[in-house]
């Protein structure tokens, strides 16, 4: 098998991997000849290393329009450097048998509680407490208008009932958040991605362009 010894690490590769400097795009060009001096649009590289120069410049454009790169960000440009699948780097959706019962209680509690079955479970039982003390026990019955004990048991209704279900959206919310960021990652990944197939298809346009330019 024929080798060729690209002018950037002097190691040989197979003449297929052969890229010449000249079919670059432009910044990706400057950008390799910042590192190396040397480098001009006579000299050849190899698709590994081109691909590695690729990944880097990326990586730096990134860090330009980002600033400091976050956790985030490190797994997705790890991710994209491996050729792996984001999924896996995620946990799986939380499995409500791992919920304790203080948390499955909120739940229940939050469903029941936001449905319509709890606003006319209540209304009628409002109603029947009503009509009972007022027209059945002739408004002398054990809680007499205007009905205090009901008054009582309604704001202490409300007084347990609000935090339970707060505590409930508080764990969607974190939920919420998770999912956010996985989709930020994912969306990141796909932008790098794209950028990464423009720069291959700008590199395969220039190389057909050349390849026209001398076969006239």
């Amino acid at each position: 098998m024929e080798n060729f010894k690209s002018d950037i690490s002097q190691m040989e590769f197979p003449l297929s991997e052969r890229i010449s400097a000249s079919t670059l795009r432009q910044s990706l060009y400057l950008f390799i000849k910042k590192q190396y001096p040397n480098f001009n649009s006579n000299n050849y590289i190899s698709v590994s290393e081109l691909k590695k120069f690729r990944e880097k410049y990326i990586t730096e454009d990134l860090l330009k329009d980002l600033g400091e790169l976050t956790e985030l960000e490190k797994t997705v440009l790890k991710s994209l450097s491996e050729k792996t699948t984001l999924s896996d780097k995620f946990d799986d959706e939380e499995d409500t048998q791992n919920l304790t019962y203080g948390q499955r209680l909120a739940d229940i509690v939050a469903k029941f509680g936001g449905s319509w079955k709890f606003i006319i479970t209540f209304g009628v039982f409002i109603w029947i407490w009503i009509l009972t003390n007022f027209y059945i026990f002739l408004n002398q019955g054990f809680d007499p208008y205007p009905f205090i004990l009901l008054n009582l048991i309604l704001s202490c209704l409300a007084a347990l009932q609000a935090p339970v279900i707060m505590m409930s959206q508080n764990r969607r919310e974190e939920k919420d958040r998770e999912r956010a960021k996985k989709d930020y990652m994912i969306n990141l990944k796909s932008e790098l991605e794209i950028r990464i197939l423009h720069e291959k298809i700008d590199h395969l346009i220039m190389h057909q362009n050349n390849k026209d330019a001398s076969e006239l």
